[in-house]
């Protein structure tokens, strides 16, 4: 089980602190088991994944206070997990309690409690739940934590359940392209793959494993793009600031940088800018590094709402240990496109970059006569994604994330893609094109 953690040594303070570091705890289990799960103690946000369908039960009990989710039906699969946070929320502990129910207890310190009516579980999906903690209150005399007391479960509450990224209302399934759709998977079937499309004028989707977790790849440099406009947009970073190519982040793969000499300066717009259009691995680097590393990073995605995005190595990533889903790569567009991460100005400078790149064989080659497409992709041989915002010559506006994963560098991936990209496109280019309201899912990203 990976486990990492910061914390602050804190001064007294009853209050939850603020800048606490986030935790994450993941694992790679099989079915029945906890996924991985996250506990955010800047926002006092706890959100779980499980390999099965799980209808979570919380409870409060008292001495010493503590919030109980129990997970009927579920195998932790790993020893007993504890981390300490701070000094009001003391831990999170997650443990095997009995052969069919595995435990999570979130413990506060001896004189505090939640208001269980402030406890909100959020059904996201039939496998991923996040619990939103309330700020912990004192107790007072006149509230002893004496007995043990046992509050009735929370009930679960689905919010914007109509909503993609929070952003995006969204409508119906495309469930007239997915048997399409389908058919190309099962010519295709020794491929496996994930995608998420959403139309932003009408709302419609197209959702085929969109959640499916992949390595990947080069798309990592499209959230580490949006990263870096927005400590722009902060005065964190500059575009004419000069930053130097260390021999620690020189790397092997894509890209003309690992060429140059040791101790070369560019300036971070030419940084920026190569780790995009010619997808520079060093370059790539050299910004995880200037925005102050992966696990920055990784916790900028998170507050994004990123649930599988993660950067655990630097580049380059042959090994696709680095993972992200099409839902999330979908998120990111809709954030940007939207305003909701950078300024309007920060905005176009990412999709100008983005629009500049030099790989045009996945999703551009499916595209039409006129179509514009900012796009990032990502190939390390036995995977390739892509994924990017298409403005179409009749002014639809679209989003597209797809990933694969095929018989290493074998080129029917690349047209898989390409002609997914090309129904899709097809389909979205017909002057009205229907789709049913189904029975599928509707994402709650």
């Amino acid at each position: 089980m990976l486990l990492t953690h910061k914390a602050n040594i804190l001064k007294a303070s009853w209050l939850i602190p603020s800048f606490l570091s986030v935790f994450l705890l993941g694992s790679t289990v099989k079915a029945s088991t906890v996924a991985n799960w996250h506990f955010d103690s800047n926002h006092n946000h706890l959100d779980f994944t499980t390999d099965e369908n799980v209808q979570p039960k919380v409870q409060l009990f008292a001495n010493p206070s503590r919030l109980v989710i129990d997970l009927p039906g579920v195998n932790l699969g790993y020893p007993q997990a504890n981390q300490k946070v701070g000094l009001v929320i003391r831990e999170v502990r997650v443990e095997q309690f009995n052969a069919d129910t595995t435990r999570m207890v979130v413990t506060l310190a001896p004189g505090y409690t939640f208001d269980p009516a402030q406890v909100k579980l959020t059904e996201e999906s039939p496998k991923r739940w996040s619990v939103q903690l309330p700020q912990p209150i004192r107790l007072t005399a006149s509230q002893p934590n004496t007995p043990e007391i046992t509050q009735p479960a929370v009930s679960p509450v689905v919010t914007n359940s109509n909503l993609f990224a929070g952003v995006v209302p969204l409508h119906s399934p495309m469930k007239q392209l997915e048997p399409q759709i389908k058919a190309l998977m099962a010519r295709y079937s020794f491929l496996k793959t994930g995608m998420f499309f959403l139309d932003l004028d009408t709302g419609d989707y197209l959702d085929v494993g969109g959640d499916r977790v992949f390595p990947a790849a080069s798309t990592i440099k499209l959230p580490i793009l949006v990263a870096f406009f927005q400590d722009l947009d902060a005065g964190k970073v500059t575009l004419n600031e000069m930053l130097t190519m260390r021999r620690d982040l020189v790397t092997n793969g894509s890209g003309i940088m690992q060429y140059e000499r040791v101790g070369k300066k560019y300036t971070a717009l030419e940084t920026v800018t190569k780790m995009v259009t010619i997808s520079d691995n060093t370059a790539t680097n050299m910004i995880i590094d200037r925005l102050g590393g992966a696990a920055k990073l990784n916790q900028r995605f998170r507050s994004w709402g990123l649930k599988d995005t993660v950067i655990r190595r630097l580049l380059a990533d042959l090994r696709g240990t680095n993972t992200t889903s099409s839902q999330d790569m979908t998120r990111v567009l809709a954030l940007l496109v939207n305003n909701k991460l950078v300024s309007p100005q920060s905005q176009e400078q990412v999709l100008d970059i983005l629009r500049r790149t030099t790989i045009h064989t996945l999703l551009p080659a499916g595209l039409g006569k006129g179509a514009v497409i900012a796009n990032k992709t990502g190939d390390i041989g036995f995977l390739i994604g892509d994924a990017g915002f298409i403005t179409m010559p009749n002014g639809k506006r679209y989003l597209a994330a797809i990933f694969v994963t095929r018989p290493y560098k074998d080129t029917r991936g690349r047209d898989f893609i390409r002609q997914v990209s090309q129904l899709v496109y097809n389909y979205l280019n017909q002057p009205n094109p229907v789709a049913a309201v189904g029975s599928a899912n509707t994402p709650t990203r």
